[in-house]
């Protein structure tokens, strides 16, 4: 049994897609060997066909829209974010004799596309005192570890920042049923409303 063959927007789309992993992959080639030369043009080529024939990369859909205001909120918010956080993790390095706890906390996401699993731990992995341990691909759920945590009210308090993040990438990048899905529910409200 044969699969069926895919429309023929989907596949320029994949052609395009394929293209631009390509030219993605030779350029990050001459730039490993810091040299722009015919050589490394051929070696990255070679090494971009091989790696996209024998390791093709799985589907990324992206249904959603960049929305220009949220999107500045979010790289607002991030920035102000790495500051804080950034600070707080200096205070406690040069804090003498003090023993800061850490935590693993699993977060479920209400949005559980792989972009938005992916985008909201690499957010969160970029600021200071919070590392992703593990991605729950089926359940949705990233798994965090803490630095600094006190008490109840700390986890809790990771836990809506977390989530405040992901509502802030979804109303950036994400689609319209996504959006109302991160705005709505009511279980995982956070401050960020």
């Amino acid at each position: 049994m044969s699969r069926p063959e895919p429309a023929a927007p989907e596949r320029r789309q994949s052609r395009r897609d394929r293209a631009i992993a390509f030219g993605w992959l030779v350029l990050v080639w001459c730039l490993l060997w810091g040299d722009l030369s015919w050589g490394n043009l051929v070696a990255g080529t070679a090494v971009a066909g091989a790696v996209l024939l024998f390791f093709p990369l799985p589907p990324v859909s992206f249904g959603g829209h960049v929305r220009p205001g949220p999107l500045l909120v979010f790289a607002l918010r991030f920035v102000g974010e790495l500051v804080s956080a950034s600070a707080h993790v200096a205070v406690v390095a040069v804090r003498l004799g003090y023993q800061p706890r850490g935590a693993i906390l699993a977060v479920r996401l209400r949005v559980r596309t792989d972009l938005n699993l992916a985008l909201t731990a690499e957010a969160i992995s970029l600021v200071p005192g919070t590392l992703i341990i593990e991605v729950d691909r089926d359940a949705g759920v990233l798994y965090v570890h803490v630095f600094d945590v006190r008490g109840p009210r700390d986890l809790t308090g990771s836990r809506e920042r977390i989530l405040a993040v992901e509502r802030r990438l979804v109303r950036a990048v994400g689609a319209a049923e996504e959006v109302r899905r991160v705005t709505t529910d009511p279980v995982e409200r956070g401050p960020d409303q």
